[in-house]
């Protein structure tokens, strides 16, 4: 037998055999569960189907090795440019396909909930590069010298990095659970990539789209139904139009089709990863010059990966990118070297250009980020003011109207009927109707947006039954213990005293939840400008403790992405009907393993490369350190300061304006022009982009730029195709909604291919890494 079927057989009855499945709800009638495939059980509007398992274990162990290698390939590409990535969405999807593979021997079939927990568990095993340090604090560390770390431990073995890994890796989690509620449930933030998520698992277990209403998801079902039953395979445009605008465009493309697609762009950019390795060369192409290559570190790398990550990034975000990388390489760089400011090689960090423009990058991302957070923050201060005025004055139109009643009413209405009940309910909604709409600036309730109506909003119907959510004890007991591990670790350690690790802790919370809130607005969390305002707080609390400060931003970036990286699962899972508590246990689960798996990886790295050097400059590192030496007083290069504030000033007008063009309705009239405001939104500067393109050499960027451009083209080469109209025919080919949906598959394939472009070289990376490092 061959040795490929062998291992399968092998597979199939050892998923077959095991006892995988394990149930929450324990105390549900098993009687009562035979009876019924559907049984739920239900709080208001929100249910969680108990006919399927939530956790498993087997579904934990693909999502942790599945996530093992997207550790991986985030921590190469970390330390190579900062760049990370949940990758939840193909976690999902690979995930899907592995238990497809094995369907025909699986006692219970692999669900919609199981998927939820599997993605949530790879995601927490792939962040840890990020929530961890792994690729920006643990690096700048290293790069202090003597005097700097005054005496302090800079360097960490196995032992020590995994105890580092535990104190960052608990207190996130456990603080995103309280903030569940009032996010997902009361406000329902939009959270872009974890309703992304939902909807690839509801496509892929052949369920209602979950952004959908509920009577049109049943309205679909229903037609889809009896289509299937009465249709002789060929499907007229009138059913292209009503019933299949859902699936037509998305649910065509099989999850074979999105698995070929992803293991193919894998291997392509393995390939290229192995000849790179073998032909250095080909990742430093001098396309423009040997001068400008040499001179001005203008090369193009043709990595498949970096491609990958531009189609990922998305046009906008490169294009700004691309911007940021000709400003400060090819204009601000030849600047300070010509002037003399940078007297060293471009690309040194201490006397070079690099290391000057680098400044303009840091000050680009302070300033972008402390007004975003500042915009959150006064926008959270607001909604809380608004519904205080709310509660106190929601009563008074009850009482008014009651005081208008005649006092025979008012005698009859005391044995109140049914009827009279609803009626004075109806009257007292519609009062408090009108005091929202006054709270709001608007008299006319019906004009009501759903978005300020959410700032009033406390209803929590849409809240699951309490046996499926974290209970309270563990929520904040964990956050305790942690807190304590964190602030006993850190002292062993670094030597920092455990209460200015306290603070650090109580200082990243409100900090983790503006995070949050701007994560489900506009799917961007800003943990590096999180972690920057911790640093300037941590130059008042340890003064010229270099040490101190990197660590308590570290802390600060932990909270914030963890308790984001969770908070996008439960918005998926919360779409989904899954349980709350299922995904805690997969993300502390992917958390507690990725700990001793990043550390590994990261020691591997620092013996086979200089870490930082030419193959991991490690960007995020340099900027971290940066920061910790301006705000501990250190000098900046010659003549950066009018730079800085220029830039500074410059991105910190931006999103004030972006603020408000959100608050301009759907059109903005400039003129004779009319301009959309979700595109100008889209195009609008962004500082994080501009910055990033600055601190990373151009030949990253390049590639990126590619990458989004060539998507571009192809996808509205294929949307010009199907547009055209039959020569024979007066109908419209494609509506404007089967656009869009046609669109949404494109995407859909496009960030499969990118996603395999970007593990193959990720993974094929890390293999050509163990090869060296036990060879040596």
């Amino acid at each position: 037998m061959p040795a490929t079927s062998l291992f399968l057989e092998l597979g199939q009855r050892v998923l077959a055999k095991l006892p995988w499945q394990t149930h929450y709800s324990s105390t549900i009638d098993d009687n009562q569960s035979q009876n019924s495939e559907q049984q739920q059980i239900q709080r208001g509007h929100h249910v969680v189907d108990t006919s399927q398992p939530q956790f498993t274990w087997r579904a934990i162990v693909v999502g942790l090795l599945f996530g093992t290698i997207l550790c991986f390939s985030n921590l190469w590409f970390g330390l190579q440019s900062g760049w990370i990535s949940m990758m939840s969405l193909q976690s999902s999807l690979v995930g899907f396909a592995v238990f497809k593979a094995f369907e025909r021997v699986l006692d219970i079939p692999f669900g919609p909930a199981e998927n939820v927990v599997l993605q949530s568990t790879a995601v927490a095993t792939a962040t840890m590069p990020l929530a961890g340090g792994f690729v920006g604090i643990l690096p700048a560390l290293k790069m202090l010298d003597a005097k700097e770390a005054n005496g302090a431990r800079t360097v960490l073995n196995y032992g020590q990095l995994c105890a580092w890994g535990l104190a960052l890796t608990f207190f996130g989690v456990f603080f995103a659970i309280p903030l569940r509620k009032q996010t997902i449930v009361r406000e329902k933030l939009r959270f872009p990539s974890g309703t992304a998520t939902a909807q690839m698992i509801s496509v892929l277990h052949k369920r209602p789209d979950p952004t959908l209403s509920s009577e049109y998801s049943e309205s679909v079902v229903a037609a889809e139904d009896t289509r299937d039953s009465s249709s002789n395979g060929q499907d007229t445009i009138a059913d292209v139009q009503t019933t299949e605008d859902r699936n037509v465009f998305v649910d065509d493309v099989k999850w074979s089709i999105k698995l070929f697609t992803l293991f193919g762009a894998f291997f392509l950019s393995g390939i290229y990863a192995l000849l790179a390795h073998f032909f250095p060369i080909i990742s430093a192409l001098p396309v423009f010059g040997n001068y400008l290559s040499k001179e001005w570190a203008w090369n193009l790398m043709p990595s498949l990966s970096y491609a990958g990550q531009g189609i990922i990034m998305g046009l906008p975000t490169c294009i700004w990118m691309l911007v940021g990388s000709l400003a400060g390489w090819g204009i601000l760089s030849p600047i300070a070297k010509n002037a003399g400011w940078a007297p060293g090689s471009v690309s040194d960090w201490k006397d070079g250009s690099r290391g000057w423009i680098l400044w303009i990058s840091l000050a680009v991302m302070i300033s972008e980020s402390l007004i975003s957070l500042g915009l959150v923050g006064a926008k959270e201060i607001y909604i809380l003011y608004r519904r205080f005025q709310y509660y106190i004055m929601r009563s008074k139109p009850s009482d008014q109207y009651r005081q208008q009643q005649p006092q025979e009413q008012q005698q009859q209405a005391q044995p109140a009927s049914a009827t009279g009940n609803l009626q004075d309910a109806e009257q007292h909604r519609a009062a408090n109707e009108h005091v929202s709409a006054a709270l709001l600036g608007d008299t006319d309730p019906n004009k009501q947006t759903g978005n300020n109506l959410l700032l009033l909003k406390t209803d929590e119907s849409d809240e699951v039954d309490p046996r499926f959510l974290v209970p309270g004890w563990i929520t904040w007991g964990g956050l305790a213990v942690s807190t304590i591990i964190c602030m006993g670790i850190v002292k062993a350690l670094f030597a920092v005293p455990m209460y200015d690790t306290l603070i650090a802790v109580v200082l990243a919370l409100p900090l983790a939840v503006l995070g949050v809130r701007a994560l489900g607005e506009t799917d961007l969390n800003p943990v590096s400008g999180i972690g920057k305002v911790s640093q300037v707080v941590f130059a008042g609390v340890m003064p010229g403790n270099l040490v101190g400060n990197l660590v308590a931003g570290g802390i600060a970036e932990a909270g914030a992405q963890q308790a984001g990286d969770l908070m996008q699962d439960l918005k998926t899972g919360h779409l989904l009907n899954a349980s709350p508590r299922a995904q805690f246990s997969g993300q502390m689960i992917g958390s507690i393993f990725s700990v001793f798996i990043t550390a590994g990886a990261y020691l591997l790295y620092t013996k086979v490369y200089p870490i930082p050097g030419p193959q991991f400059p490690v960007p995020t590192a340099q900027v971290w350190l940066d920061m910790a030496r301006l705000v501990n007083g250190h000098p900046l290069p010659p003549h950066v300061w009018p730079f800085i504030m220029a830039f500074a000033a410059l991105f910190f007008v931006l999103p004030i304006g972006a603020f408000a063009l959100g608050r301009r309705g759907e059109k903005v009239v400039v003129g004779r022009w009319t301009f959309q405001v979700a595109t100008l939104q889209r195009w609008w500067p962004s500082g994080i982009a501009f910055a990033v393109g600055i601190y990373n050499t151009p030949n990253f960027t390049l590639m990126r730029a590619i990458g989004a451009i060539m998507t571009t083209v192809v996808t509205e080469a294929i949307v010009a195709k199907h547009r055209k109209q039959p020569a024979n025919s007066s109908t419209v080919f494609i509506s404007q909604r089967q656009e869009s949906l046609l669109r949404r598959k494109i995407g859909m394939l496009a960030i499969i291919l990118a996603s395999g472009f970007v593990l193959g070289e990720g993974t094929f990376s890390f293999f050509i890494l163990l090869s060296q490092a036990f060879s040596s």
